[in-house]
C-alpha cells in the first residue's frame, strides 16, 4: 500500500481552516463568492482526509489493545485491526485519487464536432450513427444536447455535426473521445455482401468563457453570406449566414442558421473553443514529450476505436479493451462502459507518476 503525501495533507487541512475563517469574517459579495468556491472544493478531500486519519488512530488503538489485555480483548482487537486494516487501504486509494492533478476544463460543458471521415456516403450515416450515440448517453446523464450547425449527408447521416453538450463534469466524461473512429459493416447498399471500412472524425472540445481566451477584435474577420437548406429546402433568403476567421491561426468557423445575430455568438462560442484547445494542445505536447498518456494523445488524427457489425464488436486500441455489446454500445447505453475504463485507464497512470515524483 502506497504511502500518501502527509505534508500535503497537512497544507490542505490547514487551507481549508483558513477558509472557513476567512468566510465567518464577512468579506465583501465578490470575495465571499471566491472563498466559497474554493472551500466547496476543497471539501470533499478534507473530509476524506479526515477520516482516513481518523481510521489511522483508531488502528493504532486497536493495535495497542492486541500487546495487552486479556485473551477475549486481544481477540476482538485482532478482528477490529483486520477490519480497520481493510477499510484503511480503501481510504488511502480514495486519498490518493481525491489528490490527483484535476482537469480545469473537466467541469465544462461541451462542443462536440462529428466529421464523416472517409468512405463517402457510408461515413456520413456512421457520422449520423456516432452523434446519436453521444446525444443518447448524454440524455441518460441528464444533459442537454443543443445542434450548433449541421451539414446532412446526401443518403443520411451528416457531413458534419457541431453540437454543445451541456452537464456538470461533461468534458470530463467525453474527453477522450477526441479522434477517428472506424466502422465495418456491409452497407444496406451493396449486394455482394462485402464489408466495407469508413470513417468519422470526433473532436471534444470544452466550452470556454470569453475570460478563458482573449480575442482581440484585430485578429478576426468576420462575413456575412447567404445560407442554404439540404436539396433546396427552408433556403433562408436573407444574408443570416456567418462565417468568421481568426487571423492569426487561420481557423474558420461557419454557423448558418436562421438568426444572424445567433449565428455570430455560436460561430464565436466554438472559435472560442478552438482556440482553447489549440493553447492546451501545445501544453499537452509539452507534457506528453515527458510522459505518453496512456490512452492516446487525443490528437484527431489518431484512430481510436473500431466497430465491427458484422462480429457486435467495439475494440478500443489505446486500451486494448474489446465489448462484445456493440449494439448497445452504438445506442449510448453501455458507451459508459468504454468512457468508464478510459478515465481508470488515464488516473492508474496518473498514480504511476505521482509515485515516481514523491
Amino acid at each position: 500500500m502506497a504511502d500518501l503525501p502527509e505534508d500535503k495533507l497537512d497544507a490542505l487541512e490547514t487551507r481549508f481552516a483558513a477558509l472557513e475563517h476567512q468566510m465567518s469574517a464577512n468579506p465583501d459579495a465578490e470575495a465571499y463568492v471566491k472563498l466559497a468556491k474554493e472551500y466547496a472544493e476543497l471539501q470533499p478531500i478534507v473530509e476524506s482526509i479526515r477520516s482516513y486519519r481518523q481510521v489511522v488512530r483508531d488502528l493504532a488503538g486497536a493495535r495497542e489493545l492486541l500487546r495487552g489485555g486479556d485473551a477475549e480483548m486481544r481477540e476482538m482487537a485482532e478482528i477490529e485491526v483486520e477490519e480497520l486494516s481493510e477499510k484503511l487501504e480503501q481510504m488511502v486509494a480514495e486519498v490518493r485519487l481525491m489528490l490527483l492533478p484535476k482537469d480545469a476544463a473537466d467541469d465544462k460543458n461541451v462542443i462536440l464536432e462529428v466529421r464523416a471521415g472517409t468512405g463517402g456516403d457510408e461515413a456520413a450515416l456512421f457520422a449520423g450513427d456516432l452523434f446519436r450515440m453521444y446525444q443518447r448517453y448524454a440524455e441518460l446523464q441528464g444533459w442537454k444536447v443543443t445542434v450548433l450547425e449541421q451539414s446532412e449527408g446526401e443518403f443520411g447521416g451528416y457531413k458534419e455535426i457541431i453540437a454543445q453538450i451541456s452537464g456538470a463534469g461533461a468534458y470530463a466524461k467525453f474527453k477522450f473521445e477526441s479522434g477517428v473512429h472506424r466502422v465495418q459493416r456491409v452497407p444496406e447498399t451493396e449486394s455482394g455482401g462485402r464489408i466495407h471500412t469508413s470513417a468519422a472524425t470526433v473532436a471534444v472540445l470544452p466550452e470556454v468563457e470569453e475570460v478563458d481566451v482573449d480575442i482581440r477584435p484585430e485578429d478576426i474577420r468576420i462575413d456575412t453570406m447567404r445560407a442554404s437548406g439540404a436539396g433546396g429546402q427552408h433556403v433562408n433568403t436573407t444574408d443570416s449566414a456567418v462565417r468568421i476567421t481568426h487571423i492569426p491561426t487561420g481557423i474558420v468557423v461557419v454557423a448558418s442558421e436562421k438568426s444572424q445575430h445567433q449565428n455570430r455568438a455560436t460561430a464565436m462560442k466554438v472559435l472560442r473553443a478552438r482556440l482553447y484547445e489549440e493553447q492546451q494542445g501545445a501544453l499537452d505536447k509539452e507534457r506528453a514529450d515527458a510522459r505518453r498518456d496512456q490512452v492516446g494523445s487525443g490528437d484527431r488524427s489518431e484512430r481510436i476505436r473500431t466497430y465491427n457489425f458484422p462480429q457486435g464488436r467495439v475494440s478500443d486500441h489505446r486500451i486494448n479493451l474489446t465489448l462484445y455489446k456493440l449494439d448497445k454500445v452504438i445506442t449510448g447505453e453501455a458507451l459508459g462502459e468504454l468512457i468508464d475504463a478510459l478515465t481508470t485507464e488515464h488516473q492508474a497512470a496518473l498514480l504511476a507518476d505521482m509515485d515516481q515524483s514523491n
